[in-house]
């Protein structure tokens, strides 16, 4: 039996699991007052007057509140010059005031009226002739304020929110790397529970409540793969049942004050094949590969070419094809479990340090099995660190 597979209960694991005891800051003022700054700058080398931001992550990055999007609009208009707005439901201000981290001036729609004509008063207000959109704002939302403001341009944000964001400072790092820790201890303690004929479901419950335990809310995802289902990236639908000899991919992730871990774990209940082993060790080549090929100035495209090419050396592939590595190699991580920028041909993105990336170039044997192996690291002046140590065997996949 691999090292570190089974031998314990859910319950025994769950009864060991304290709060974590070394929690990162939450973001401070300081540093939200920076975020606004820089996103004026920014705002100023794209030409626009206002940056129109939606619920969601950029939201939470820039004014600290971690609403979603729904079908109500709720945004934020940062002008070049003056007080950022808020646009809100008048019957959520209490919410809004309580997650509000930034100075702003406050404008409320009841529900029979039309937030976009009390933001379009706002631009008019505010002479915006240029507005530059979040890019995750719905069409929905675009369109309506299209109408309600013509004479308005509006431009692609990307610019001045990836700008901010990609870019992550000392804080979302220590935030980050605490996320990235509680799943690392969950996989471990996960792989604990393993035994013969347990369901992927059980697993998944355990997962969640470790999570909870530690202190997270939760996995913020969590996919469990047993045998067949690993040779599919997000597995199959419907229950499936764990037997000796199956492959275990496990991939899950949880939020520290809104920064996202997502980790996998790839190994076999049981004694692996020879087939198992020798395209377990391939992947762990290419992943560090991939990690080795990353520092400062690289474009992202370069990253995913190394870890692409340590693959098609043994025979897999080429591309994308079939037994080989049928996606990029990764992605950004940060507010948002996937963001810009991505570890991918034709991202010719250069890195620079604070973008951080989940380093994950997975190998599927068609109908089979299917091993992925995923840390994440962040950029550096010198190259790049890992937030998590990578699995060291097939053997003893968790050290």
């Amino acid at each position: 039996m691999t090292t570190g597979i089974g031998g314990s209960t859910a319950i025994a694991e769950l009864e060991a699991l304290v709060p974590w005891s070394d929690m990162a800051p939450s973001i401070g003022a300081l540093e939200r007052e920076g975020r606004l700054e820089k996103a004026r700058r920014l705002l100023a080398d794209s030409g626009a007057d206002a940056l129109l931001i939606g619920a969601g992550a950029s939201l939470r990055y820039f004014a600290g509140v971690p609403w979603g999007a729904s079908e109500r609009l709720v945004a934020m208009l940062l002008p070049l010059v003056g007080d950022p707005i808020v646009i809100c439901p008048r019957f959520e201000l209490g919410t809004l005031e309580a997650d509000l981290a930034v100075e702003a001036d406050v404008r409320l729609w009841e529900e029979d009226e039309s937030p976009s004509m009390l933001l379009a008063g706002a631009l008019r207000e505010r002479r915006v002739a240029t507005l530059a959109v979040d890019p995750a704002m719905a069409f929905l939302f675009v369109d309506r304020l299209r109408k309600a403001a013509p004479s308005v341009e509006l431009i692609d944000g990307s610019s001045v929110i990836d700008g901010c964001r990609m870019l992550k400072s000392p804080a979302e790092l220590a935030l980050m790397a605490q996320a990235k820790a509680m799943t690392l201890e969950v996989q471990r303690r996960a792989a604990r529970i393993l035994d013969e004929g347990i369901a992927a479901s059980e697993v998944r419950r355990f997962i969640d409540e470790a999570h909870r335990a530690l202190g997270a809310s939760g996995s913020s995802f969590c996919i469990v793969q047993f045998g067949r289902s690993t040779a599919f990236p997000h597995g199959l639908p419907g229950e499936s049942y764990l037997h000796e000899g199956d492959m275990v991919l496990i991939d899950t992730g949880c939020t520290v004050d809104g920064y996202n871990s997502d980790i996998t774990r790839s190994y076999v209940f049981g004694e692996a094949s020879d087939e198992q082993r020798s395209i377990w060790a391939l992947e762990q080549e290419a992943q560090e590969a991939a990690f080795d090929a990353a520092r400062p100035g690289v474009a992202c495209e370069e990253v995913d070419a190394a870890a692409r090419a340590v693959l098609e050396r043994a025979g897999l592939g080429p591309d994308y094809r079939l037994p080989g590595l049928p996606h990029r190699t990764g992605h950004g991580i940060g507010l948002s479990i996937h963001e810009p920028s991505y570890l991918v041909r034709g991202d010719k993105t250069p890195l620079a340090p604070g973008m951080c990336f989940s380093n994950e170039p997975m190998i599927v044997m068609p109908d089979r099995f299917g091993i992925r192996l995923e840390d994440h690291f962040h950029v550096t002046e010198e190259g790049a660190a890992w937030f998590t140590h990578p699995s060291p065997s097939i053997d003893a996949p968790f050290g």
